[in-house]
């Protein structure tokens, strides 16, 4: 099957920054076999990309997909009240089938809004892939893994059966996910470092979110957050470190020249009241890259509208203008994510030879015109411009019609129905 993306104007995010006019992307089923002007080979079908913008598809570093339920429940709460009063009692009701519902509307939020590939960290691990796999988007899955109530073991065991399970699957790759330092003790975050080595995975934790973890994390270990992750081997490990909202310069020596990458989430920060993280210092240590976290701290999984504040963030802390472009910002959203994912190879830029993950934005409408700077409008108006998505060269949605068989609103009379059962 050959499809041809035709006449868009194409953001590469290839090393040399190229942007080209007029252009044609050709895919052999699933990847880019030639990028060229006015394609006169043979095709199965066309898609007319004039007047559209044409990028990789969007990468969400860090994401949690069943918990669409929390939507916007961040209001007036720091990240541990948001935890222990709004979010852990209910998990504690939910089932694989809340779950299951739970991620298909996050592919779907993420589908409609650009997203192709996902970090996801959750539990009831095989409905959540069902999901997944249904839905036929890409994603590096992980069972959320925690020693909590003396079940860690077991959870690695969950991990290790779903890895077999699917480790052939294209589309779906996996990391070891140990929640966060203070979840875990020392001996269990040992066991998750050596299981990832064991399988050559990355590792995908929550690292130094607030202030209050930092405190905490020394009072359980009587050590400092870096002296943990130096302990228990964590550092040595291809890491995916999300939020980092406060990495002094004792981690960012430590973490150079590591295969450590730190997943920026704004939104969520600033909502549980977490801070600002300096990515701006961070980026001459480590990769880094963007995620949403979950609906119900990020308010909604749509990158777009988390790029849009990434660089002002910074510009704001620093007093100047200079110290992030929106070029940056994009590349966090695609390559870099890449990058931290271990797929840098296969997507995150167009390439010939790279899948093809690819989304196309019509900015012709009164919000996002006219667009004199591309790049720089995309990233900060262009929330709901997505019109095509693909993976892994299959079309998902094509004119802002989605192309999956799922009945969303029948989608969201369910999970408004769970909502009620676990709130009760």
């Amino acid at each position: 099957m050959i499809k041809v993306i035709k006449n868009g104007t194409v953001i590469t995010m290839s090393s040399n920054r190229e942007k080209i006019e007029n252009i044609d992307i050709v895919i052999e089923d699933d990847k880019i076999i030639d990028i060229v002007s006015n394609y006169e080979g043979v095709y199965d079908e066309i898609i007319d990309a004039t007047d559209k913008i044409v990028i990789p598809g969007l990468i969400n570093s860090h994401t949690h997909l069943g918990m669409s339920y929390f939507r916007a429940t961040n209001d007036n709460l720091s990240l541990q009240d948001w935890l222990n009063n709004k979010i852990w009692p209910i998990e504690d009701k939910m089932d694989e089938e809340d779950v299951y519902y739970g991620s298909l509307l996050s592919i779907i939020e993420m589908i409609k809004t650009g997203t192709t590939c996902s970090s996801d960290m959750y539990f009831f691990s095989e409905a959540a892939v069902k999901a997944i796999d249904e839905s036929h988007v890409r994603c590096l899955f992980t069972r959320c893994l925690a020693d909590i109530n003396n079940d860690g073991d077991k959870r690695i065991e969950e991990f290790r059966n779903l890895y077999n399970k699917y480790k052939e699957n294209e589309l779906i790759k996996f990391s070891v996910a140990p929640h966060a330092l203070y979840t875990c003790n020392l001996e269990y975050l040992k066991k998750c470092s050596k299981l990832a080595f064991e399988l050559n995975l990355p590792v995908h934790m929550h690292y130094l979110e607030n202030r209050q973890e930092i405190e905490d994390i020394k009072k359980m270990y009587k050590m400092k957050p870096l002296d943990v992750l130096k302990k228990s081997g964590l550092i040595n490990n291809k890491l995916i470190l999300a939020h980092c909202t406060f990495l002094d310069e004792d981690n960012l020596k430590a973490f150079k020249d590591k295969d450590i990458s730190v997943v920026h989430n704004p939104i969520s920060n600033l909502n549980l009241g977490c801070g600002i993280a300096d990515i701006t210092k961070y980026k001459n240590y480590v990769n880094v890259c963007l995620g949403t976290d979950s609906q119900g701290s990020g308010n909604n999984l749509n990158m777009l509208y988390h790029m849009s504040i990434v660089d002002l963030l910074q510009q704001g802390i620093h007093e100047d203008s200079t110290v992030l472009s929106s070029y940056d910002v994009l590349k966090m959203a695609t390559i870099n994510g890449a990058i931290a994912l271990g797929l840098e190879k296969e997507i995150g830029s167009i390439d010939i030879g790279k899948k093809a993950d690819i989304i196309l934005l019509d900015m012709n409408d009164s919000l996002t015109s006219p667009s004199i700077d591309i790049i720089t409008n995309l990233v900060h108006n262009a929330y709901n411009n997505v019109c095509m998505t693909m993976i892994n060269g299959n079309i998902l949605m094509k004119d802002k019609e989605l192309l999956l068989n799922i009945d969303e609103n029948e989608l969201i009379k369910i999970i408004n129905n769970r909502i009620k059962k676990l709130k009760s």
